[in-house]
């Protein structure tokens, strides 16, 4: 049975409001950095793992969707999900959920490359920390992809 790595809970802050009256884009980034805080921690590659080992995980590539509008003082609960994992990179997806409707509000898409900090350059994971990564991927990744993983931006082709 497929399960989050780890559910992150965030309530939408009187700061992240915008004119239009809900949270603004750039703070549903911010709620899902918090939470890949959380997922990272939750693999042993976090803060702790960067301190002990001088290796960290960089953001290489995000693709976000935008599904509903929240408001100040909504809950909000973000299911982060280990799709895959190599010698060098994490493949994950994080899900926002509206706590009281149960509605999606935003799904994000993510490609971390793992980073010696002493050249800050993409590095294999250690031998023990990749195979951890590997038993985690056979623990935690879903059976079926959550809706949005793959998703490409594509507008109607204009006719020539």
């Amino acid at each position: 049975m497929s399960r989050p790595v780890i559910e992150y809970e965030a309530v939408v802050r009187p700061e992240w409001i915008d004119s239009n009256g809900h949270m603004n884009l750039a703070y549903y980034v911010v709620v899902f950095d918090h939470a890949t805080d959380a997922f990272y921690a939750a693999l042993n590659i976090g803060d702790g793992y960067r301190e002990a080992t001088g290796n960290s995980c960089f953001t290489a590539e995000t693709h976000t969707l935008y599904e509903r509008e929240v408001h100040l003082g909504d809950r909000l609960s973000v299911r982060s999900w280990l799709l895959g994992a190599d010698i060098k990179r994490v493949h994950y997806f994080h899900e926002m959920f509206h706590v009281e409707s149960g509605e999606r509000c935003a799904a994000q898409e993510l490609m971390a490359l793992h980073i010696d900090m002493g050249v800050r350059r993409v590095a294999p994971f250690p031998a023990e920390r990749y195979a951890a990564l590997r038993q985690a991927v056979k623990d935690y990744a879903p059976a079926t992809l959550p809706k949005g993983v793959g998703k490409r931006i594509a507008a109607p082709l204009r006719p020539v």
